[in-house]
C-alpha cells in the first residue's frame, strides 16, 4: 500500500499539480527558479498526506530530497535532443526510490509473495516482449522480402516501429484474455487487419502483405497461446 500511495503522490506532484509555465521556467534558471523548490515541497505534502501517518514524515522529506536532486541533474545535463532520454531516466529514478522506501519500511516478504503468486503472469508478459519478437523474426526469415528488386515499392517507416507495435498488439491481446475479454483480442486483430493491410494492398505488394500476415499472425498466435496457458 505504501507504494501505491507514494506513487499517487508522485503522478499528482508530477503531472497535476505542475503548469506548463513552471517547467519551463525551470528549463530557463533551473536551480534558481523559485518553482523548483516549490515543486518539491508539493512532492513533500503529498507523500506525508497519502501515507497518512505523521511519524512517516521521515519518508515524505527523502522522497522530496531525492526528487529535487534528481530533477536538478536532469535540469542542468538535459539538452534539446536528450530531453525524452532524461525523461525517461528521471521518471524511472523516482519510481525506484519510491520502490527502495517502500522495501525498506514493509520488508521484502509482501514482494516475494507478490512475485511468487503472479510468476505465470509476469512470465508470459515477458516472453511476449522482445523475445517473442526475436523468435518471430527467426521464424519468418525465410520469406523476407528482397527489397534489391526494382518491382518492389518501399514505403518510408519509423525505427523499429514494426517491432513496438508487435510488442504492444501482443500485450494487448494478452491482457484481454488474462481478463476473459476474447472480444477485445478480437478487437484488436479487426484494427490491425484494417490498418495494415489496407495499406500493402493499396501498395500492390503481394510478397510484402503476405510476408506482414505471417508475421502478424504469428504474433497474435504467440499471445493467445501465452494468455491461454497462463489462464490455464
Amino acid at each position: 500500500m505504501i507504494f501505491t500511495q507514494l506513487i499517487l503522490a508522485h503522478l499528482l506532484g508530477d503531472f497535476i499539480f505542475q503548469p506548463n509555465a513552471w517547467v519551463r521556467d525551470k528549463e530557463k534558471k533551473k536551480a534558481k527558479s523559485i518553482w523548483l523548490y516549490l515543486h518539491v515541497l508539493i512532492h513533500f505534502a503529498l507523500a506525508w498526506l497519502f501515507l497518512g501517518d505523521l511519524s512517516l514524515w521521515w519518508m515524505a522529506a527523502a522522497v522530496a530530497a531525492t526528487h529535487y536532486f534528481i530533477d536538478l541533474a536532469k535540469l542542468v545535463y538535459q539538452k534539446k535532443n536528450t530531453k525524452r532520454r532524461w525523461f525517461i531516466m528521471d521518471q524511472a529514478l523516482h519510481v525506484g526510490i519510491i520502490a527502495v522506501l517502500a522495501v525498506s519500511y514493509s520488508g521484502p516478504e509482501w514482494y516475494l509473495t507478490y512475485i511468487e503468486q503472479h510468476l505465470n503472469y509476469i512470465t508470459g508478459f515477458v516472453f511476449l516482449t522482445v523475445p517473442s519478437s526475436i523468435i518471430i523474426k527467426n521464424l519468418i526469415s525465410y520469406w523476407t522480402p528482397d527489397y534489391s528488386d526494382k518491382d518492389t515499392t518501399q514505403t518510408e517507416s519509423l525505427v523499429d516501429a514494426g517491432k513496438y507495435i508487435g510488442i504492444l498488439e501482443r500485450l494487448l491481446v494478452f491482457i484481454f484474455i488474462c481478463a476473459g475479454h476474447w472480444e477485445g483480442a478480437g478487437f484488436m486483430i479487426a484494427a490491425k487487419s484494417v490498418f495494415r493491410f489496407s495499406d500493402l494492398a493499396q501498395a500492390r505488394q503481394r510478397k510484402l502483405t503476405e510476408y506482414v500476415l505471417i508475421g502478424t499472425l504469428l504474433s497474435f498466435g504467440f499471445a493467445i497461446l501465452t494468455g491461454i496457458l497462463v489462464k490455464m
